[in-house]
């Protein structure tokens, strides 16, 4: 799943990023990113033959950037799920809180599934279904370990608190409220604590 880029090309990418994260798919074009990055339209197509290429290959960066992370943070944390989803939660209060990103760009993407190219909403879903899948995992091993205390399957609950980690992004920017989001969160694992 590697995705291999120049390092213009990934200049491009992470600009292209940020447009994702604050206006969606729909919410730039390659004029915003010329301005940006400070070349021409034609040299963006160069990279990126057209649009649904481009953020594509962002969405693709964003996924393998986000498992790399999470096997990171298992492997910084040990055998800790609450400290894991802990630092999950925080991880997103920090990017909302500073403004690296507001919104995660899957969560924007996702909005649009239906008039967003196929072959993207597919990488968005399979983003979901990676997120999905860790987060129950690690609340499995937090049940065992008698930390979680799982209302119903690893896997309802792991969507449960993967869509409360979502909503509470676009919560914060409805109410310009950063905080709220860490509220939100916070909530969200002190429910699943035994």
């Amino acid at each position: 799943m590697s995705v291999e880029l120049s390092p213009r090309a990934i200049e491009i990418a992470e600009h292209a990023r940020q447009l994702l994260s604050t206006g969606g798919y729909n919410g730039f074009s390659y004029a915003d990113l010329s301005d940006r990055v400070h070349i021409g339209k034609a040299s963006i197509h160069h990279h990126f033959p057209s649009k649904a290429d481009l953020v594509l290959t962002v969405v693709m960066r964003h996924r393998e950037q986000s498992l790399e992370g999470l096997v990171e943070l298992q492997r910084h944390l040990g055998d800790d799920p609450l400290a894991q989803l802990t630092a999950y939660a925080d991880y997103w209060a920090q990017c909302i809180r500073d403004g690296s990103s507001a919104m995660c760009i899957c969560a924007m993407l996702a909005a649009e599934s239906p008039a967003i190219p196929p072959e993207i909403a597919l990488e968005v879903r399979s983003y979901f279904q990676d997120l999905t899948a860790w987060i129950a995992a690690v609340l499995e091993k937090g049940a065992a370990q008698a930390q979680f205390r799982l209302q119903n399957s690893a896997h309802a609950e792991a969507q449960v608190f993967m869509s409360t980690i979502h909503g509470g992004m676009l919560t914060a920017r409805a109410l310009g409220d950063p905080e709220s989001f860490k509220t939100i969160a916070h909530t969200a694992l002190h429910r699943l604590i035994a």
